[in-house]
């Protein structure tokens, strides 16, 4: 199905808002509990799925759920519609401080594959699924697992990173090198796989990570300066309430002897 055409407007700097305008029937789906505030006129509806399959079965349904529940995500969408008349407004509030990106699916030929928790919201006809890891080297050390986001249709779709935005070009049989935590979004032309961060010392001790992300391949990579593993394991070292090994080191909190923290 063809996804409805919605306006939008982004409103803030580090804890960004996305206003998307909505014409009579018109839908936009996003992640529960992700709305700010809407117009009179705006009715909602918590859905099992995104509707993009509207005469799928109960089969399809179920499988829609639990690959919701591999992504770590509710298992349910809210579908935002306007029932009034003239044009509505509601509003989706990023998560955490950082850039909401807004995405043109024709642009990027209709495909765009991200972090598990980087959707926030699209236009109704828009079709969110899953994408496996096909290489076990970046399932296990790449950051997000096994599994990411894959999201398609033919109108807009917003997605949330931390920190700033960085949007990179990729020429074809071109490389960039990348910490894990950093790949917000790419395109489906960019081959993704991880390899060894260094010499063993640098491992070890350089906090850089065991490993990088290698992209590849003709196409559009989206950066992010803040992931949110980085932003939370800051916060509990703050707070006094323990923290994590850090992003790279094996070492634990011995390895921070060795750095400025």
């Amino acid at each position: 199905m063809r996804c409805h055409e919605v306006d939008y407007e982004i409103f803030g700097d580090d804890m960004q808002v996305v206003e998307v305008e909505l014409d009579p029937s018109e839908t936009v789906i996003a992640e529960a509990g992700a709305m700010n505030y809407m117009e009179d006129g705006i009715t909602f509806e918590t859905k099992m799925g995104d509707g993009s399959k509207p005469n799928s079965g109960v089969m399809d349904a179920l499988l829609n759920v639990g690959k919701r529940v591999l992504t770590g995500e509710s298992i349910f969408m809210t579908h935002f519609s306007n029932t009034g008349t003239g044009k509505k407004r509601v509003a989706f509030a990023a998560p955490y401080p950082g850039k909401i990106i807004p995405i043109d699916m024709n642009e990027v030929n209709g495909e765009l594959i991200c972090q598990k928790d980087a959707f926030l919201c699209a236009a109704y006809g828009t079709s969110l699924d899953i994408a496996f890891q096909k290489r076990l080297g970046a399932g296990f050390f790449g950051g997000e697992g096994f599994i990411l986001q894959r999201l398609r249709g033919d109108g807009k779709a917003f997605v949330h990173v931390g920190g700033t935005v960085i949007k990179r070009e990729l020429k074809p049989g071109e490389t960039l090198r990348v910490d894990t935590g950093c790949i917000a979004a790419f395109t489906s032309g960019v081959d993704y796989n991880i390899e060894r961060a260094g010499n063993l010392k640098s491992m070890v001790f350089g906090g850089e990570g065991l490993f990088l992300a290698t992209l590849r391949g003709e196409g559009t990579v989206y950066l992010q300066s803040l992931p949110f593993s980085r932003l939370a394991n800051r916060v509990s070292q703050a707070s006094g309430f323990g923290g994590s090994k850090g992003e790279g080191s094996v070492l634990g909190g011995l390895g921070d002897i060795f750095g400025d923290s």
